[in-house]
Parts: C-alpha cells; sequence; structure tokens
C-alpha cells in the first residue's frame, strides 16, 4: 500500500466518490462523481481582497497632462519648420514658441509626479534602447534646447543661424517626441494602455497633429492657417482611425474606453475634433470661426489624453480586464494540442 492509498485519517482506501488522476503537467486533478458543491463555484476577482494589480498612483493632472504637453510640443516644432519654409513667418513664431511653452510645461508636469528634479537627471545615467522611459528621457534632453534655441532666437531676433539649427533640429526630433510617450504607457501592465500598444502610437500622433494644427489657428492670423488647417484635419481623421480599430480589436479590454469617466472624455475629444474640423473646413475666411476651431481641437485632444489615462487606470483596478485575456490566451494556446 502507497501513500496515495491512506487517507489523512489512516484509513485506507480513497474517499468515497473520488480517484486520483496524474495530469499531463505533473501536478493532481480529481474527478468528481456526482458530488455536490458544498460552496457556489468561485469566480476569480481579486487574490485575498486585493486587486490583481495595482492601479497607477499617478495622478491625472501631472501624467495625462505631461502627455498632451509634450505631444503638442513635438508637434508644433515639426509644423513651426514647415511654415516657415512655406513662407508663413507669424504662423511659424507663433508654433516655435508655443512648443517652447508647452515643453516647458511637460518638464514641469513630469518633475513635478517624480517629487525631485534629480531624478530626471539620474534616468540620464544610461542610455537603454529597450527601455521607453531612458529613450524618451533622451529624447527630451536633446529635443529641449533645440526647441528652447529656436524659441529664444525667434523672439528676440538674435542669434538667427543658431535658431535656424534649433528650428530643424527640434522638426526632426519633434515627431519622435509626440509618439514616444505611446510606447512608454504601452509597456505597463496596464491592460488597457498594454493591448492598445498597435494603435496607440497613431493615435498619440495624430492627437497631437491635431493639437499643434488648433493652436496655429489660434496664433496665425487668417491667410498663413493654411498649413495649420491642414495639419489638424489629417491628424483628427488618423487619431479617428486609429480609435476605431482600437476599440474592434482589444474587444473587452476596450470597454473602460467606452464606459465610466474615461469613456465619456473620449468621446468628447471625438466631438471636439470633429466640430473643430468643421469649422475649420467651412470657416477658413472667418477669422473667429478659425480661432473656434482652434481651440475645439486643442479641447479634443486635452480630452483623448486624459480620456486614455483614465481608462487605463479604470482597467486595472477590475480584475477582469487581466484575467479574462490571459485564460483566452491560454485556451487559444492549447486548442490545438
Amino acid at each position: 500500500m502507497n501513500r496515495t492509498d491512506v487517507r489523512l485519517d489512516g484509513a485506507p482506501g480513497l474517499p468515497a466518490g473520488r480517484e486520483a488522476v496524474v495530469g499531463s503537467a505533473g501536478r493532481w486533478r480529481r474527478r468528481q462523481r456526482g458530488e455536490r458543491l458544498m460552496v457556489p463555484k468561485a469566480e476569480f476577482r481579486s487574490y485575498y481582497g486585493l486587486p490583481v494589480l495595482n492601479a497607477p498612483t499617478w495622478r491625472a493632472a501631472d501624467i495625462a497632462g505631461y502627455l498632451f504637453l509634450g505631444g503638442l510640443a513635438g508637434a508644433s516644432s515639426t509644423l513651426g519648420a514647415a511654415a516657415e519654409l512655406a513662407g508663413r513667418p507669424r504662423l511659424a513664431a507663433g508654433l516655435k514658441v508655443g512648443a517652447a511653452g508647452a515643453l516647458g510645461g511637460s518638464l514641469y508636469a513630469l518633475i513635478h509626479d517624480l517629487g525631485r528634479p534629480e531624478r530626471f537627471l539620474n534616468m540620464l545615467r544610461v542610455f537603454k534602447p529597450s527601455s521607453p522611459m531612458s529613450v524618451g528621457s533622451w529624447l527630451l534632453a536633446g529635443y529641449g534646447p533645440l526647441a528652447g534655441l529656436a524659441a529664444g532666437s525667434q523672439v528676440t531676433g538674435l542669434l538667427p543661424r543658431l535658431g535656424r539649427f534649433g528650428t530643424a533640429g527640434a522638426a526632426l526630433l519633434g515627431p519622435a517626441v509626440a509618439a514616444y510617450t505611446a510606447a512608454l504607457i504601452a509597456d505597463t501592465a496596464v491592460p488597457t494602455w498594454h493591448e492598445a500598444y498597435r494603435e496607440l502610437p497613431a493615435l498619440f500622433v495624430g492627437s497631437a497633429a491635431a493639437s499643434a494644427g488648433g493652436l496655429g489657428l489660434l496664433v496665425a492670423p487668417a491667410g498663413e492657417a493654411g498649413p495649420a488647417r491642414r495639419a489638424a484635419v489629417l491628424g483628427t481623421a488618423v487619431e479617428l482611425v486609429a480609435a476605431r480599430r482600437m476599440d474592434r480589436r482589444l474587444g473587452l479590454v476596450a470597454e473602460p474606453l467606452r464606459e465610466g469617466a474615461g469613456g465619456w472624455l473620449l468621446r468628447a475629444g471625438r466631438a471636439f475634433g470633429i466640430g473643430g474640423a468643421v469649422l475649420a473646413v467651412a470657416g477658413r475666411r472667418s477669422r473667429t470661426a478659425t480661432a473656434l476651431a482652434g481651440a475645439a481641437f486643442l479641447a479634443g485632444a486635452v480630452c483623448t489624453r486624459f480620456g486614455f489615462f483614465t481608462a487605463g487606470v479604470a482597467s486595472a483596478r477590475d480584475p477582469m480586464y487581466t484575467v479574462t485575456p490571459q485564460r483566452e490566451r491560454l485556451a487559444e494556446k492549447e486548442a490545438p494540442r
């Protein structure tokens, strides 16, 4: 008689109605034969009363504001350089100054969340290409002085050659600055952020282009607003397409993008974007309509970033969005077996 033939009370034989079976992974399974469950079937919702994931502790005003302002800065630098090449000096000047201001606000929000300025400097001690945080820190470290140089030369009129150098350099790094935050938040365990890694760069770049175009519509006269109008409308279209594809592909994990505060903000962002596009196209000859369109594009970008941030936090708080996709992937892997 081996140990499996002895019950816990020392009597021989297996308990009635049960048969011990060894699974393929070496783990024990029990096959019930008509046995009545004494307790309801457990539904996995937490781990000893705690969530599966710790929800992000970041403040929305800091991180969502950082996402919005960083995208606005990067896209404004690129659009400002294009406006300068196209012979729109007032549009270019407004976008350069706006990019520097947005970058300052973005860095303030980031450092405020970190708690101490030296923590940002500590991230520059190494360069790790596989880390979005490391790459983003170095991008900001390279982009910031260039954007500041472009804006400073524009405002003071001094050092025009260095100003042009700063304008060109900031324009080249601008798209990366606008897009890297998508990789940054997708490289987390937060379900909605992580699962949206395919469409998120397009969504953020489109939103950034719309916000930069909106800023251009506010600061430029109607005669110079053409590039800003086209950038805002195109950015809104890219954002809407990316959001639609994301909603279809994510399935269950997309629920926080449709429900609650996050869903409300994202719907408001889409409404602002569409309304701004209609005003920008239909009222291109009106300075009032152009300014209203610019404000709508900026409001839409703010709602998009804050909405996506809020939806991600909500998905981390509910274990369903973590456990269910994992079980579905496991079932797909085991199906061929």
